[in-house]
């Protein structure tokens, strides 16, 4: 008689795979019609020897910075323009000088990730249409000339008529014929700049952010319209900010519905978005969102509520991007977000098969 455990288990095995009525192991299912069971337990996934399948981003705090103080630039840039057009002047020079700072800011931020300035002079020797980063580096490129003039115009404007002597004088004539047409050029390129770091971002095979990429360009521009509208509540005159009030709602409401839309689509990639820094993170930009829009649309002429709004929706667009910043990290750390997306997509459309 044989006694050993070992033949007793693929007897049984054979048995099983021949059809007869002895009970389904936990997990088991049919694979080949009736009758025929599977003697190898259904394979769960947990974890992809507890190592990460896509490499998290190496990127450090410079980056969100950069993603926030673009937006803020581009936004800043149109409403300078629109100001200008219309004659609001202190709402001009807020728009001109913050689209200079968040420029200046965010070109450091860059400069300091890539490790040295001829590095991005060097991505310049090529233009890749289907490369966001190559796109984008050409869109800053072209936004930076005209907002560095316009801001600098509205600098040496700000300089009493004592302090413009020689040079200096002739510079501020130069730049004063100079600075409207510097400034509409900028704002040719505040969409764009607005829009392709989302797109960059999206571009990835980081899963938390590859996922949202129908939706993530409108939070970005949305949060961008919301920041920058912000900076005019904060700097300019209530009697100069109707428009700014109006874009800080509409801008609020942008990033708030297309987040929504974001998280619905994500599918199990959208945990990291609920969960630790990134969970605060976005937590604290809808509330603050929220907060701001509404102080910008009930504050009506007051300068402390103005103000309040303002700096309310600034920080609610930096939470906005350093959520989905740390989120997006957080996802490609744990091999569930790249598993699991790319099972469902498989029983869902199938293999994909390459025709020769």
């Amino acid at each position: 008689m044989n006694e050993d455990p070992r033949d007793e288990q693929q007897t049984s095995a054979v048995i099983g795979s021949a059809g007869s009525r002895r009970p389904r192991r936990p997990g088991g299912r049919r694979r080949h019609g009736p009758g025929v069971e599977s003697v190898v337990p259904e394979a769960e996934f947990s974890s992809y020897y507890g190592r990460p399948i896509v490499k998290p981003a190496p990127w450090e705090a410079d980056i969100p910075a950069y993603l926030f103080t673009g937006g803020l630039a581009a936004g800043s840039a149109l409403i300078a323009a629109g100001a200008d057009l219309t004659g609001r002047r202190h709402l001009r020079r807020t728009g001109r000088l913050g689209a200079l700072a968040a420029l200046t800011f965010s070109g450091a931020a860059l400069v300091h990730d890539l490790g040295k300035p001829s590095r991005f002079v060097n991505m310049l020797r090529v233009a890749k249409l289907t490369s966001p980063m190559s796109v984008g580096t050409w869109i800053i490129t072209g936004y930076a000339p005209g907002a560095g003039l316009a801001g600098v115009a509205e600098l040496l404007d700000m300089l009493p008529e004592s302090r413009r002597p020689g040079l200096l004088g002739g510079l501020t004539r130069v730049t004063a014929f100079v600075d409207r047409p510097a400034g509409l050029w900028a704002a040719l390129f505040g969409p764009p700049l607005a829009a392709y770091t989302a797109v960059l971002l999206s571009d990835t095979a980081t899963p938390s952010w590859h996922a949202a990429y129908r939706e993530l360009p409108f939070v970005f521009v949305g949060s961008a319209a919301a920041a920058s509208a912000g900076l005019g509540l904060l700097g300019a005159p209530v009697s100069e900010t109707l428009p700014v009030r109006r874009l800080a709602v509409g801008g609020a409401l942008l990033e708030l519905v297309a987040e929504q839309r974001m998280e619905r689509s994500m599918g199990i990639t959208v945990e990291p978005l609920h969960e630790g820094r990134a969970g605060r993170l976005m937590r604290a930009s809808k509330l603050l969102t929220v907060a701001g829009g509404l102080g910008a649309a009930l504050g009506g002429r007051s300068r402390v509520l103005a103000g309040l709004a303002g700096v309310a929706l600034m920080a609610g667009s930096a939470c906005t991007r350093f959520g989905v910043f740390e989120a997006g990290l957080a996802s490609a750390r744990d091999p569930k977000y790249t598993v699991v997306p790319q099972r469902e997509r498989l029983e869902r459309e199938g293999p994909v098969r390459y025709e020769q």
